[in-house]
């Protein structure tokens, strides 16, 4: 099986997503190297606070601009800021008022870079479109479909903020680097000049950076104190609002120095802290002390608002591998479907997983190959 370009290697025209980052320039640089006609588009996605120190897209367009001026290749800036309000930072907010942890990146991906770019793309005459993801794209001949593969490099691999992507935008879209290792990227970058060749990659989601999440998010979601419950049902401290925390937290609960009031499971007294449950019903947070404590593991999860790549689920239970949360290795288990829920499915672990996490993804793979996946339900825990 071969990648895109291989099965088709003509001279096309392609529209990459320049971010100012290192790996979106190595992919523009690639492409041109191969002959293509490139064109860089950057995308602004946040305008509030937009010239604060934590998430600065002029500056991004400026670095931007500077790798298209060392390739020799046009850019656009386009503004997808409305789109991406009404499409992603909705959803995120109501995800959090309901208590889940969302991850805005796999719906970014979706509606925006995959969708709102390549139909941008496709307006100015793209073949393809091109991003800087760790991830791979290949044509099956047998199936005829399109498959996303995990990235090369496993320290790397972004198929699991890819995983909603369906056939029509694989069809159109490549991943250079994908085939390659961070540290090719770099030296490639640093060999041909590129002033971006030593930026530190960005983190965090977008319009948050690396800026105090809780105080961000205090700005659009009502909150109110409840109690922090031990899992002995005891009140040992004062949460500030339950949109506030994930399961498995550590950092920030406020308890790090008190002690356990008799004997915790899966910790002793001095063990840290960690945030088990959250009841919305009434706004009480549960804790536990011990990273292995029987509340924080999860045998099975639900999932719903699925996509899968081929466009219907896999065939058979499996076994497949799933990740519940990006930089997971593979858990091996077994799903279940049901024709009259076809948006719905189950997974069943052979090993207990830790802070399986509602609002998250639950993203299913067979090798490399990623099949698609959903959004956590609810899980299992064994305590």
């Amino acid at each position: 099986m071969k990648s895109l370009l291989e099965t088709n290697p003509r001279k096309q025209r392609i529209v990459v997503g320049l971010s100012g980052g290192v790996d979106s320039a190595v992919t523009a640089y690639l492409l041109k190297r191969q002959g293509h006609e490139v064109l860089g588009l950057f995308m602004k996605n946040w305008e509030d606070d937009d010239d604060s120190e934590y998430c600065a897209s002029n500056i991004d367009f400026i670095d931007a601009a500077a790798v298209a001026d060392v390739l020799g290749i046009e850019i656009e800036h386009v503004n997808f800021a409305a789109d991406y309000k009404d499409r992603v930072f909705a959803e995120f907010l109501r995800e959090y008022s309901a208590g889940r942890t969302p991850n805005p990146d796999v719906l970014c991906n979706a509606e925006i870079k995959f969708k709102a770019f390549l139909d941008h793309a496709l307006r100015l005459g793209a073949d393809h479109i091109a991003t800087g993801h760790y991830a791979r794209v290949r044509h099956n001949p047998a199936s005829g479909l399109y498959e996303l593969l995990k990235g090369l490099d496993p320290a790397k691999d972004q198929s699991y903020f890819l995983h909603r992507l369906n056939q029509a935008q694989l069809r159109k879209t490549l991943f250079p680097v994908g085939e390659l290792h961070k540290t090719e990227v770099r030296r490639i970058a640093d060999d041909i000049g590129l002033p971006n060749a030593k930026k530190k990659d960005s983190t965090g989601i977008c319009f948050i950076g690396e800026r105090p999440f809780r105080e961000f998010l205090n700005r659009y979601i009502a909150h109110a104190p409840g109690p922090i419950k031990n899992d002995k049902g005891q009140t040992i401290a004062e949460h500030v609002g339950l949109s506030f925390y994930t399961l498995g937290q550590r950092q920030g609960l406020g308890i790090g120095g008190l002690k356990a009031r008799g004997a915790q499971k899966g910790g002793g007294e001095h063990a840290p802290w960690f945030v088990a449950r959250k009841d919305m019903a009434s706004n009480t947070l549960w804790v536990v002390q011990g990273h292995d404590h029987p509340w924080l593991q999860s045998r099975s999860l639900e999932a719903m608002d699925t996509s899968w790549v081929a466009g219907t689920p896999p065939a058979g239970e499996g076994p497949h591998g799933a990740k519940t949360r990006y930089r997971q290795a593979d858990a091996a288990c077994r799903m279940h479907t049901a024709e009259n829920m076809p948006a719905r499915f189950a997974l069943d672990f052979a090993q207990a997983q830790w802070a399986v996490t509602p609002g998250q993804s639950a993203v299913v793979y067979a090798g490399d190959i990623c099949l698609g996946g959903g959004v956590i339900q609810r899980c299992s825990a064994q305590g």
